[in-house]
């Protein structure tokens, strides 16, 4: 059973990347407007959303004992957010803020994100090389 949810979850989501090429090109052809690949995009994002809180709870279901794990991983997830939060700030005067139309809050939440990716980055890079090195002494 669970391979069938993952089968039917991955071609849906391999659907979804296919069909967005056709908006993509139209895109970048001229032929199609910004606001519509823009609602597309939210499209996508909704969908990954749904995916991305049903799949786990429906791992729950089938085994419970995983629910440790992840609440483990969320933790952590929440400390690199945070983490990322405070190390963001506002770097644009208020003459760029307005001239960018924007908010020193947007401009720290982006700080955010980028700090967050880097962060990202920076774990998988350091849990390559901590399973190379275990590896290399088994």
């Amino acid at each position: 059973m669970k391979d069938n949810i993952a089968n039917i979850t991955r071609w849906i989501l391999y659907l979804l990347l296919a069909l967005s090429v056709i908006p993509g090109v139209l895109f970048y052809a001229g032929a199609l407007g910004t606001e519509l690949f823009i609602n597309w995009a939210k499209v996508l994002l909704i969908i990954g959303v749904a995916v991305m809180v049903i799949s786990p709870l429906y791992g729950f279901i089938t085994n419970p004992q995983n629910i440790v794990k992840m609440l483990i991983s969320i933790g952590m997830l929440v400390v690199v957010i945070v983490v990322a939060y405070a190390l963001a700030g506002n770097d644009f005067t208020e003459y760029r803020l307005e001239e960018l139309k924007t908010t020193a809050e947007t401009s720290r939440l982006v700080g955010m994100g980028l700090f967050a990716t880097y962060i990202a980055f920076g774990l998988t890079v350091l849990s390559i090389l901590y399973a190379s090195i275990v590896k290399l002494f088994k």
